[in-house]
């Protein structure tokens, strides 16, 4: 995903973080789960609360706080539970 690599490179750039940090697949994993167990407009709201999430945690300084790979695995556990 060429354009998609691109993007990404782009887009950390321009907030100035290492375009490393950006867990694509996790990501992309998570909106697929919320799109497809939930509704699809899920996908960017969920998303967008993992960041917000992980960026509180890290205003904290919380040496306990979750992870990353935490925060997805857990939003997407439970998307995949999702029944309203």
């Amino acid at each position: 995903m060429k354009e998609l690599d691109d993007w990404v490179r782009a887009l950390a750039s321009e907030v100035g973080i290492d375009p490393e940090s950006v867990d694509v697949d996790g990501v992309l994993d998570l909106a697929g789960d919320a799109a497809h167990n939930v509704v699809r407009p899920a996908a960017p709201v969920t998303t967008f609360v993992a960041g917000y999430v992980l960026g509180l945690a890290a205003a904290d300084g919380d040496p306990d706080a979750p992870t990353s790979d935490d925060v997805l695995e857990r939003m997407g556990a439970f998307a995949r539970a999702w029944t309203p």
